[in-house]
């Protein structure tokens, strides 16, 4: 028997964009799939926050927002601008987005109702949905990632909005369950948390051919990465918290091997300059934030993924390197012991040393790469929608 529709407003700072196309895609592909194969039908709404004068990487968000407003299709997406002040502003987000999300969102409801409201990330989201959820009279959901509880958690005006908007979720999501435990910890926990694992493009994901992957990757992202020498790479954000100086210091004692970071972020320049004062600096290849079809390639290519995080949920990175059947060297945090399994990488202390023990020890031993992306079958974009679908019903029975 075919289920009636029903209606969820997600509200998301996460989601790709012109300017940022790999923002958030994890976001976006839970929920396109969430479309696409369940009774649920999302409307999503994705504040962009703005300052006065938007420069820089501001103004290409601005430009990015005046070109595609809305969108329909795969998911009906409704990007909005809220006021910002950068680094000073923070506490006061959830109520710049909820403000300027309310008039929408009322609209948006009176046309074909809403029957639950649902955040997909922690903060700002949680507290500016609990506003539009309180609003409307829906049920509200909040889903929790990592950073927006290990980060944000430790701040103690967004962790008291945080509990406000807890304490008042019909339930709660999270993507692991030491993440749910580190939830609990901070009176997080009261509806009930439910574990949402990832999911994955299995189509996309999987390990490719080594037969002249450097070469083409080599000439698609013109770097020089030809030649047999071994490639680790670091998928992430630059920011301190992913730890990529630990993997550039690591090459001063791994000589021949090259190391290639995907992603931008603020300590782009302080990597850079530590790579250049440690000789290292032919050896450390930056990329920026590359194509999403790309990244198979990189990671097909690669003898190991390096990511020394201070903290994660469950990275996305992770899965990604070992569908593609690239082994890890990583840090023992948030939901890695529910994904890594012995033949599939390493755990390491967050230190130089640690890495450099790590790479020493995937490198010399022999690599089945099918068998390694068989340690992460499970995760699917097709069972991460039905379970998603399965909690909205829990909340809205």
């Amino acid at each position: 028997m075919t289920r009636p529709r029903k209606r969820v407003l997600v509200l998301s700072t996460l989601w790709p964009n012109a300017a940022a196309p790999r923002f958030g895609t994890f976001v976006a592909s839970s929920i396109e799939a969430l479309a696409k194969q369940t009774h649920w039908e999302p409307v999503v709404l994705n504040p962009i926050g703005l300052p006065p004068l938007a420069l820089g990487r501001y103004g290409e968000l601005r430009r990015a927002l005046e070109a595609e407003p809305t969108r329909t299709e795969p998911v009906d997406l409704h990007r909005f601008r809220f006021p910002l002040i950068p680094r000073w502003g923070a506490r006061r987000n959830p109520a710049a987005i909820a403000k300027a999300a309310l008039p929408l969102a009322r609209t948006l409801h009176e046309e074909t109702p809403f029957d639950l409201v649902d955040a997909q990330f922690f903060y700002p989201d949680g507290p500016a949905a609990f506003r539009l959820a309180e609003a409307l009279g829906l049920p509200l959901s909040i889903k929790a990632r990592g950073a927006d509880i290990h980060y944000w958690g430790q701040r103690p005006w967004a962790l008291a909005a945080m509990r406000e908007a807890a304490d008042a979720a019909a339930g709660l999501l999270a993507v692991s369950e030491p993440l749910a435990d580190d939830m609990r910890a901070l009176g997080l926990g009261k509806p009930g948390i439910t574990i949402h694992h990832t999911g994955l493009d299995r189509d996309r994901f999987r390990p490719l051919s080594h037969d002249g992957i450097r070469r083409r990757l080599a000439e698609a992202l013109d770097l020089p990465l030809s030649g047999p020498a071994p490639l680790l790479v670091s998928v992430g954000a630059l920011i301190e918290r992913k730890g990529q100086r630990f993997a550039i210091e690591a090459l001063a004692q791994l000589p021949d091997i090259r190391l290639l970071l995907l992603g931008s972020g603020p300590e782009e320049a302080k990597l850079r300059a530590l790579a250049k004062a440690l000789g290292v600096a032919d050896r450390v290849l930056f990329a920026g934030a590359v194509d999403h079809d790309l990244l198979p390639l990189v990671l097909s290519a690669a003898d190991a993924m390096v990511l020394p995080s201070k903290s994660e949920g469950i990275a996305n990175a992770w899965i990604e390197a070992l569908a593609c059947g690239t082994p890890l060297v990583v840090t023992d945090v948030g939901g890695i012991r529910d994904v890594l399994r012995p033949e599939a990488g390493v755990l390491i202390d967050r230190s130089t040393d640690g890495v450099v023990e790590g790479v020493r020890e995937v490198l010399l031993r022999p690599t089945d790469r099918m068998a390694v992306a068989e340690t992460v079958s499970r995760f699917d974009w097709s069972a991460n929608a039905r379970q998603l679908a399965d909690h909205y019903d829990r909340l809205t029975a």
